[in-house]
C-alpha cells in the first residue's frame, strides 16, 4: 500500500446532512489509509511523493451496491419492457452465453475496463451460475485494481434448463467457487441466491448455512415489481412478507445482506429492513426503465434503514453511480409530487452521501476521507464544462455541476485503497 500526499480540492461527508468541502488543501494517505486534510502541508510528510491535482475536483470513490455484470453487453436495449419478460426473453439467453467461459472472458474484459474508468471503486456484482465465468470476473477486477464482492448465482428452479442447476450441483459449486477465491485479496465471494422464485427451499436453506459457516454477506432482490412479489407469496405461503422469505431461510441479515430496489418494501417490510445488517440497493435507472415504481428512499432513511446507490446494469442503462445520484434526486421528486407527499425530496447532499458514506459502509471504513478510511479517491476533471459562472461557484456547485453534465466521463485519476489504478 502506498504513502503519498494530494493536493487539490477536496469533497467528502460524514454525514447526509451537508457535503465538508476543503479548497486547496492536502490530503495525507500512510499505507493506503486516510491521515487526514491539511490546509498547509505538515512538514513532516513533505517528503512524500506529491500528487498535484490543482484546479481538479476530489472526491471518495464511490460504492455500486448491485450491478449485473454479464448483462453488461445489452445495456440500453429493450427497455419497452417489464422485469418478468424482459428476463425470460433477453437477460437468461444472454446469461447463458456465459457457460463458454471464452465467451465470458471477452465480455467480462469489456465491462471490467470500463468499470476501471468510472468513479466506481467499490463493487458487488452478481456473475452467472457459471463458477469458472463467475472466478474469471473475479481475477479480472483484481487485475484492474478494483474492490469489492462478486457473486456466483444460485438457481435450481423456475429458469430455463441452461441456466437451472441441480440443488447439489449448486451448492458443491458454491462452496468450489469460495474455495477457490480465498488467494485473492480485495475481490471477494459473495452468496447470490438470483432471487426467491428461482431458489428451492432446500437450496435457500444450504446458502443460508454457507453464509453463516463461512461469514459471507449475502445479496439478491427484494420487491423490485408487483407480479414478483406475488409469486413470492404463492411459492412461500408460510412467509409474512417478501423479506420474511428470506429471514426464513437465513438469508436475511444474518451477515451483512444487500437487498437490490425495495421498491415496495416501506409499507411492507419496513421492521425486518431496520436490521443493522441490511442494505438497501437503491436502483432508480432500472426501476424506472422496467416500470418498476419509485422506492420510498428518503422515507426508509428516516426510518434508520442503510441505503446505498446501484446502477443495476443492465435494467439501468449505464454503470455511472453519479449519474444514479441524479436520476435518484429525481425520481424522489416525482415520488413527493405524485405518490407520497409526505416523503421528502432527496437533496443533493444526500444523493452524494449515498453515493460515498452510506454505500461504502457496507464494505469497511469506505467513502470518506476520515482519519482511518481506506484512500478511496476519484479525481474529477471539470475544465470541459464552459461556464463563464466558473469563479463564481463553489466546490459543491461545481460538483453538482458535473454530476449533470459529465456523469458517464472517463474520471482524471483513482486509488483504491491507497494504490493507484491509473
Amino acid at each position: 500500500m502506498e504513502s503519498f500526499s494530494i493536493f487539490s480540492n477536496f469533497i467528502y461527508c460524514e454525514s447526509s446532512e451537508e457535503l465538508i468541502c476543503k479548497k486547496n488543501s492536502y490530503l495525507i494517505v500512510l499505507d493506503g489509509v486516510v491521515e487526514g486534510i491539511y490546509q498547509e502541508l505538515p512538514e513532516k510528510y513533505k517528503n512524500l511523493k506529491l500528487y498535484d491535482y490543482k484546479d481538479k475536483l476530489v472526491i471518495p470513490g464511490l460504492s455500486d451496491l448491485h450491478v449485473h455484470a454479464p448483462q453488461y453487453q445489452f445495456r440500453g436495449l429493450w427497455m419497452d419492457m417489464e422485469l418478468l419478460p424482459w428476463l425470460e426473453e433477453h437477460t437468461f439467453p444472454e446469461e447463458s452465453k456465459y457457460k463458454s467461459l471464452e465467451y465470458a472472458s471477452k465480455a467480462y474484459d469489456i465491462f471490467v475496463e470500463d468499470l476501471k474508468y468510472s468513479a466506481t471503486t467499490r463493487v458487488s456484482a452478481f456473475a452467472t451460475i457459471h463458477k469458472d465465468s463467475a472466478l474469471y470476473l473475479m481475477n479480472a477486477l483484481e487485475k484492474a485494481g478494483l474492490a469489492g464482492f462478486v457473486g456466483k448465482v444460485n438457481s435450481d428452479r423456475n429458469a430455463p434448463d441452461i441456466l437451472r442447476e441441480e440443488t447439489a450441483e449448486s451448492i458443491n459449486a458454491t462452496l468450489d467457487f469460495i474455495e477457490k477465491s480465498k488467494e485473492l485479496k480485495n475481490i471477494k465471494p459473495i452468496i447470490t441466491p438470483r432471487f426467491i422464485p428461482t431458489c428451492s427451499d432446500t437450496l435457500l436453506q444450504e446458502l443460508g448455512k454457507i453464509s453463516k459457516d463461512y461469514n459471507l454477506p449475502v445479496q439478491s432482490h427484494l420487491s423490485e415489481n408487483p407480479s414478483e412479489i406475488e409469486w413470492v407469496k404463492q411459492l412461500v405461503p408460510k412467509s409474512k412478507s417478501y423479506a420474511d422469505a428470506y429471514r426464513m431461510f437465513g438469508l436475511w441479515g444474518e451477515e451483512k445482506t444487500i437487498m437490490a430496489h425495495c421498491v415496495y418494501s416501506y409499507e411492507t417490510e419496513l421492521e425486518l429492513m431496520k436490521n443493522k445488517n441490511i442494505y438497501v440497493a437503491h436502483c432508480p435507472d432500472s426501476n424506472s426503465n422496467l416500470t418498476s415504481g419509485i422506492a420510498r428512499i428518503t422515507a426508509l432513511m428516516d426510518s434508520g434503514v442503510n441505503v446505498g446507490l446501484a446502477s443495476d446494469v443492465a435494467g439501468g442503462e449505464e454503470l455511472s453511480i453519479l449519474s444514479a445520484m441524479k436520476n435518484a434526486i429525481k425520481v424522489s421528486k416525482l415520488n413527493k409530487r405524485l405518490s407520497h407527499s409526505e416523503d421528502r425530496s432527496l437533496s443533493f447532499a444526500e444523493a452524494f452521501y449515498l453515493a460515498t458514506y452510506s454505500g461504502g459502509s457496507f464494505f469497511g471504513n469506505v467513502g470518506s476521507f476520515i482519519k482511518g478510511y481506506d484512500a478511496d479517491i476519484v479525481v474529477l476533471d471539470d475544465s470541459s464544462i464552459k461556464t463563464t459562472l466558473k469563479d463564481e461557484l463553489s466546490l459543491q456547485e461545481r460538483l453538482e455541476q458535473y454530476v449533470y453534465l459529465k456523469p458517464s466521463d472517463r474520471v482524471f485519476a483513482k486509488f483504491v485503497k491507497g494504490n493507484k489504478v491509473f
